[in-house]
């Protein structure tokens, strides 16, 4: 368990390289870190318990906040609620990063259920929901669930591309957290390919299938694109 606590509470990101690899503004991703004031009005952050005014972000907050980009795509949450459903599950879980552990929206259910109306969490934001007698999970939340890579109940990776056929992955132990593909950084690959090389030659010189490099590169096209919209 040491091992795993000091993997989700490594540093891993500047603020800005965090929100370019979640495709998020980094003044949204540094409000939900650090809260902030808003036309007078000062708001507690939704992932850290205090605020921390530094510009890096841990492996956990990382994880905490491809979540919420999921509810940003497919809702405009309310960030009090869902602030609140946090603390509450935090708090009855007992575990410091909730949502980068795979007990409570895997294993435990109810849990995450008990926050929801604690929190009084309106419906269509919820995390999980009752069909059949069963909780299952949301559309995002198992979209957030099968974009992570878990080791035991942590967080040990997470896909970035929103292809979810891609296998690229950001892992905090490879590449120094950049994104890869079997240890090869898609940066690198992407490099390759602006000088010229081919699919053929690119895979020869990193050992990668030409599939691979085909990934590699519409992931890195897929962020240029963003940069450039």
């Amino acid at each position: 368990m040491t091992t795993a606590v000091s993997v989700l509470d490594r540093e891993m990101f500047a603020e800005s390289e965090a929100a370019r690899l979640l495709r998020v503004a980094q003044s949204t991703l540094h409000y939900w870190l650090d809260g902030g004031e808003r036309r007078g009005v000062s708001y507690r952050p939704v992932l850290r318990v205090e605020p921390r005014h530094d510009r890096v972000v841990t492996w956990a907050e990382f994880v905490e906040a491809a979540l919420l980009r999921e509810y940003r795509r497919t809702h405009r949450v309310p960030m009090g609620e869902l602030r609140h459903f946090i603390d509450v599950l935090r708090e009855r879980s007992g575990v410091p990063y909730p949502l980068a552990t795979r007990r409570p929206l895997v294993m435990d259910r109810q849990l995450v259920r008990e926050a929801q109306i604690e929190a009084g969490l309106d419906a269509e934001y919820c995390l999980v929901a009752e069909a059949s007698g069963q909780l299952i999970l949301t559309a995002p939340a198992e979209a957030y669930v099968h974009r992570v890579q878990w080791r035991g109940d942590v967080a040990a990776g997470w896909r970035p591309h929103d292809d979810p056929g891609s296998p690229v992955l950001i892992d905090p132990d490879v590449r120094f957290g950049k994104p890869s593909i079997n240890g090869i950084s898609t940066a690198v690959v992407r490099e390759h390919d602006e000088a010229g090389e081919d699919v053929d030659e690119i895979a020869a010189d990193f050992e990668l299938s030409r599939e691979d490099v085909r990934w590699a590169l519409a992931y890195e096209n897929s962020i240029a694109a963003d940069q450039a919209a």
